[in-house]
Parts: C-alpha cells; structure tokens; sequence
C-alpha cells in the first residue's frame, strides 16, 4: 500500500552500528498503520537541515536543533514535532509556529522516572553514599564513623517548580515525613493542598529547605535564575540537586559555593555546557554527584515517552490535535487547520481504499 504520511526520526535514537540505542520505544504501534511508514535521517547532525525533513509529515526527536535555518525548505509541509521528552529549549518555538508545525512533549512518560531519579539523588546525598563507596575503596573501614548520614525525618524538602516532576517528587517523599516547600508563579495553594506541600517565595524555599531541587523548564525568566546570591540565601548543611536544566543555574558559582563549603553538598543531572568538558572543575570536587543528563533514563520511560510521542504522531495522521501541545496557539492558524483537514480528509480516503494524497 502507499504511503500518504511520512514520519521520520532522529538518527540518535541509533547507535553507530544502526541498533536502537534505547532498547523498545513503541514504534510497533506504527507499524502496519495504513498509509503510514517511517524511518530514520540518514546522519545526525547538531542542527538538523531543510533537507533533513523535506517531505515528512512527522518527526520524532531526540537531542538535535530545530531553528528557523531548519525550517526554511521549499518542500514543506511537516505538520508535527514530537520531542522525545519534556524539555524543549532546543527548539525554537516561534519559528515552528511561524511554519504551522505543532510540536509536543512526553511528560507523562518522563514524570515517575525523573521523580525516582531526583529521591535517588537526595537519598545518595543523605546517606553520604559515594563518600562511604571512597572509604571502601581506599581501604579506610576503621574511619566509617567519619562520615556521617543524614536523617530525613523532619527535614525540610523544596523543589523549585511543582509542575509535572516536582508534584511526583512530592508524592514519592510523603513517607520519609519530610516537609514539603514548593514555588512555582504557575501553581496555586489548592493545586498541591493533597500533597501538603506549602507554597513560597523563592528566598524563602531557600532559607529553610534541606534538600533543594530545581525541576522548572530552562526559559527566559528562569535562565540563571540560581546565582550567588540566591546560594548565599541556602543552609551551610543545605544540598543542591539539578535535574532541569544547567542554564538555570551559574554553575561557576554553584562551583565556588561546593568548594567553600558554603553549602554541603550537590548532585547535577544538567551542565552549562554537555558533554561537560574535561577541564570543568566540578569535576574534582568530592561533594557533588555528576551524571550525564540521563537520569531518567530506564526502560519505563523510553518505553512511555516513545508511547506518548507515537500516539502525537497517530493523531496527526487522522487530522486530531494531539496530546502534549507547546505551542497551542499554532492550532488557531490557517495554515495548520488546513494540514488537519487535509489529514483527515486523507485519512476517510485510506478508510475507502484510496490512497493518493495531495499537500497544501
């Protein structure tokens, strides 16, 4: 049968060799679509090109660039984005808008993976865990009682947005009878009254939290939102954990405050810079956990954010407005309810045995 919808995806969702580098993402759910094939860009490239999604329909992306040079091909007509999880600083919004491209995020696939990812981390910090993995090590059992951890038991947690991730946290910590902190300009005391969490002003989190998380998406109002003197407000007994993104934070500050001991300790997901560079001197800190901004990444959420962004791409095909929306002000654009009308109206032809499709 034809193929009326193209979809395609990024090719790092491949290793070198051509395998799926992250194991089952749902793309069965594609497969025997009528009318529909997929497929993956032949390289990757940082910035992906004009001719990269000439004649898709739909594309599933993982890490690389969407910019207006992106979206300049003759030959357009690329109706969706479906990014590969929750963050989306990669993309520029307004120049897919521009297009008619809707794009859309995976936050249900990403919420309990990240939320556990973020407990481990605390937990790792509490429990002083790499620094008693040190003393094994390096043959120092006699100086165990050295290196004490930390009860959470009445501490006081505070995670910097209480969106998607940050409300999860707050459910997966309810049983170590913590206090819970939150600020967010977008959330509302009745929003987390069943969580008993207590909404703050950002000096305030600051001040009194234990355990401080940082889960709010990189935008312009939040870009180095985390600077010296929002540290200087943390405890001297106070952790850091970044799991958002490292533009929010100045991580050459964070850096001076780890050394100085101004706060006790860190764990990062996110840099400034990723790969972090081999001359970064957070790297010869003992008190900071540093992974490589993967988290969250386990065989459940793969499996439920390829979920979530198949599911973008099915609706799409038969000219529906998908789950996940960013920039739900494109829905109102000509030129995108003609893309939906043109599906669906594709879409009734497949269902009678007619295949042929014409583009606007």
């Amino acid at each position: 049968m034809a193929s009326i919808f193209r979809v395609g995806l990024t090719r790092d969702f491949l290793t070198p060799a051509g395998e799926f580098a992250m194991g089952d993402i749902g793309l069965r759910a594609l497969e025997n679509v009528p009318g529909l094939s997929f497929d993956f860009f032949p390289e990757y490239l940082p910035e992906v090109t004009p001719e990269q999604i000439a004649g898709y329909d739909a594309v599933i992306s993982l890490a690389p660039r969407y910019t207006r040079r992106t979206l300049q091909g003759a030959n357009f007509k690329l109706g969706l984005i479906a990014r590969f999880g929750v963050g989306y600083d990669m993309i520029d919004v307004e120049a897919l808008t521009e297009r008619e491209v809707v794009l859309t995020i995976t936050p249900d696939g990403v919420r309990r993976p990240m939320a556990a990812g973020i407990v481990t981390l605390m937990l790792a910090l509490a429990h002083e865990l790499f620094a008693k993995d040190r003393l094994v090590r390096q043959r120092k059992w006699e100086e165990k009682l050295s290196v004490r951890a930390t009860g959470l038991g009445g501490l006081v947690f505070g995670s910097i947005g209480v969106g998607n991730i940050g409300r999860e946290v707050f459910r997966l910590i309810k049983p170590f009878g913590m206090v819970s902190l939150g600020t967010d300009p977008f959330s509302r005391p009745e929003d987390v009254a069943d969580l008993g969490v207590e909404l703050v002003e950002l000096e305030t989190l600051l001040r009194r939290s234990d355990f401080v998380s940082v889960s709010c998406p990189l935008t312009p109002e939040t870009r180095g939102l985390i600077g010296e003197r929002e540290l200087s407000w943390m405890k001297p007994t106070a952790y850091f954990i970044n799991t958002s993104r490292g533009a929010v934070v100045n991580q050459s500050t964070l850096y001076t405050a780890l050394k100085e001991r101004r706060i006790r300790g860190a764990a990062l997901d996110v840099f400034e810079i990723e790969p972090i560079p081999d001359d970064e001197p957070l790297l010869q800190l003992d008190n900071v956990i540093l992974t490589p901004h993967s988290l969250c990444w386990t065989e459940e959420c793969f499996r439920a954010m390829g979920d979530s962004a198949v599911r973008a791409v099915l609706a799409v095909l038969r000219g529906e407005v998908p789950p996940h929306v960013v920039n739900r002000e494109v829905l109102k654009r000509p030129g995108m309810q003609a893309k939906f009308e043109t599906n669906r109206q594709q879409w009734r032809l497949l269902a009678e045995g007619k295949v042929e499709r014409s583009h606007p």
